[in-house]
């Protein structure tokens, strides 16, 4: 009996030998999750702890999943296996609205730490307000909110100034970035605003309302005032032109545009005009006069 108990104490203490030889390297402090604009970045400060080289880390994540039909596994953060930082974005990790646990620990050479724990839900974070802008463009509205991450849906309201209990509402996915409501009635004014969604339980409030009003279904409101400038500036240059080639020609140049053609020669020739004058008696004198034919004849 003696001796089984020596076998077993000799054997703890091997074991707590071991665990300290292993986890020599103290465990990252002060873990946190820093959750802004829909970003969700674990962040933790490096174990104090002396290391003569780079003292890297790695994180792991675990959800209910995991836990359950996965027997308790982890798994690895992709874009965070031993890096030097000392943050981790697990936006895109963390795409559901169960609870996680998530863990990070040090590594300086071959001595490791242990596991520094931290846990997470989304549900437990407020969105916040989306970024709007709103433009209209001919009789068509132009909605686009900043982008957030894929596993958010933007909720946007419209209606009409004169009608403001018969709203319309539409769902941009996050990677829609614009957001297009056509055949609108022309000099109406229409109202937007807009709210980040999760689910049902976990959405941001709703924007300021943003009103603009519609021109009509011709050219977009921009194109006009352009082209009316454009028309100015072809015309005035034009007319300076022009009045430059005046000021600035010579007599032998302009000659050429503003001399005057001869009449070709079969349009000149002999006419006879008979005129009459009236004495005692009725006479008839032949005058001959030679003109051009263009101007005609008298009698």
């Amino acid at each position: 009996m003696a001796t089984r108990r020596s076998r077993k104490l000799l054997m703890m203490v091997v074991l707590l030998e071991f665990t300290n030889g292993v986890w020599t390297l103290p465990a990252p402090g002060t873990v946190s999750m820093d959750s802004v604009n829909m970003r969700h970045v674990l962040r933790w400060t490096q174990p104090r702890a002396s290391c003569n080289s780079t003292v890297l880390y790695s994180v792991q994540y675990q959800g209910e999943f995991e836990l359950l039909i996965k027997n308790g596994s982890w798994i690895n953060a992709p874009e965070c296996q031993r890096i030097p930082l000392t943050s981790c974005d697990l936006t895109f990790d963390l795409g559901s609205d169960s609870d996680y646990s998530l863990r990070v620990r040090a590594q300086c050479g071959s001595k490791m730490s242990a596991w520094a724990k931290f846990p997470f839900n989304r549900n437990n974070i407020t969105p916040p307000v989306p970024e709007l802008r709103v433009t209209a463009a001919g009789d068509v509205l132009l909605v686009s909110v900043r982008k957030f991450p894929l596993t958010a849906v933007t909720m946007v309201t419209i209606w009409r100034t004169d009608e403001e209990q018969q709203t319309k509402d539409y769902s941009m996915p996050a990677d829609q970035e614009v957001l297009q409501v056509a055949a609108l009635q022309e000099g109406a004014v229409y109202c937007v605003k807009a709210k980040v969604v999760l689910n049902l339980d976990v959405q941001s409030g709703f924007t300021d309302s943003h009103c603009v009003s519609i021109t009509g279904p011709g050219a977009p409101a921009w194109k006009q005032p352009t082209a009316v400038t454009v028309t100015v500036v072809v015309m005035l240059g034009l007319l300076i032109g022009l009045f430059w080639s005046l000021v600035h020609c010579r007599p032998d140049s302009c000659q050429k545009y503003f001399q005057k053609e001869p009449l070709p020669s079969f349009l000149i020739g002999t006419v006879t005009v008979w005129i009459a004058i009236p004495q005692q008696r009725e006479e008839l004198s032949a005058v001959t006069v030679s003109r051009p034919l263009l101007r005609g004849g008298a009698t």
